[in-house]
């Protein structure tokens, strides 16, 4: 018997809302496998397993796609760790363990990020951002990546040089922009006009990664759903953001402070209920969200069911905690999206 053909995130998409994952570098980070400053992906090869674990548990939390971890695998970032040369292997495996984690049951998107080498209006550098995005694509692409997510834009020019060379792999492409402490890229766009131009130029997903708390970014993705018809996305951080530090980077927790910082899961769920009702098709998260937000924001989401195994309550005394204070008593404190 023929094996049914796996659809695609587009297919998803037309169905309803489709959950993406949570962060990789900060977390793999605490767990003492990424090194904070670089932040760069090494992990992939020099201990695959974890990587290939924190995978697993994004998917069993509920998770509809996993990202490579091939953000900040690009030759000039690798340099930064004396790893340019292994650009190819590194982008190579990480496609790889993530694929292995979906088992099929989750799509793979391959991934591109900032390079910190666009400038506006430089066409050699332009030029540069383009083969470095082409030496990665090529990888991904042939290692079967489902579609491309490009992510953490502060420039709008950046973001559309991630259009132009995603979109010719003929894949699906999703591109997210950040903003940093201001409603406006360094470039002078808005979120309205960023989601225009990247619809405009061809990509499939558009919206918004990174940098803020939902509660800093999801009025931004009300802007841009009502300036575009098509897909939009939303991946925040899962840290409390204030008014003066929208950018979580800019906090002086950042980056090895930021536990008091870290958004509730039930906050997760909240934030998930708040982007599906203003019209958010791509419902995901990013630094910060860890396995137990996914599967808070899948079950808010109808993903999966409430957690129902049997527990057999009973007798003349609590033999719980949860019980002695009647928790299960109590009302739910809502979560709010932060």
């Amino acid at each position: 018997m023929a094996k049914p053909q796996k659809r695609g995130i587009l297919e998803k998409l037309a169905e309803g809302p489709v959950l993406g994952d949570g962060g990789y570098l900060l977390e793999l980070e605490k767990r003492g496998r990424v090194r904070a400053g670089p932040f760069t992906p090494e992990v992939a090869l020099n201990n695959p397993d974890a990587l290939l674990e924190l995978h697993r548990e994004f998917r069993d939390a509920g998770a509809e796609v996993l990202q490579a971890l091939t953000f900040y695998a690009s030759r000039d970032k690798l340099a930064t760790v004396g790893m340019e040369e292994r650009v190819e292997e590194l982008n190579r495996a990480a496609v790889r363990i993530a694929k292995k984690a979906a088992e099929d049951r989750c799509l793979v998107a391959g991934n591109l990020s900032l390079t910190w080498m666009y400038e506006p209006n430089d066409k050699a550098a332009a030029d540069r951002v383009r083969k470095t995005f082409d030496e990665q694509l090529d990888v991904q692409v042939a290692e079967g990546v489902d579609f491309i997510i490009g992510e953490t834009f502060s420039f709008l020019g950046e973001a559309l040089l991630a259009v132009e060379r995603a979109k010719a792999t003929r894949l699906p492409v999703m591109v997210t922009v950040c903003f940093e402490n201001e409603d406006i890229t360094p470039d002078g766009k808005k979120a309205a006009d960023v989601a225009k131009a990247l619809a405009d130029a061809g990509a499939d997903i558009v919206g918004i990664n990174c940098l803020r708390s939902p509660e800093h970014t999801l009025p931004l993705m009300t802007e841009m759903r009502k300036a575009v018809n098509g897909y939009i996305g939303c991946q925040p951080v899962a840290y409390r953001t204030t008014h003066e530090h929208r950018d979580f980077t800019s906090l002086a927790a950042f980056p090895d402070q930021l536990e008091p910082y870290q958004l509730t899961r039930r906050e997760m769920a909240g934030y998930a209920t708040k982007a599906r009702e203003i019209g958010v098709n791509y419902i995901g998260a990013c630094c910060g969200a860890v396995a137990t937000h996914i599967r808070e924001m899948a079950r808010a989401l109808g993903k999966i069911p409430a957690d129902d195994r049997v527990w057999k309550k009973g007798g003349q005394k609590p033999m719980s905690a949860y019980e002695y204070y009647g928790h299960d008593e109590k009302p739910k404190v809502s979560g709010k999206a932060q």
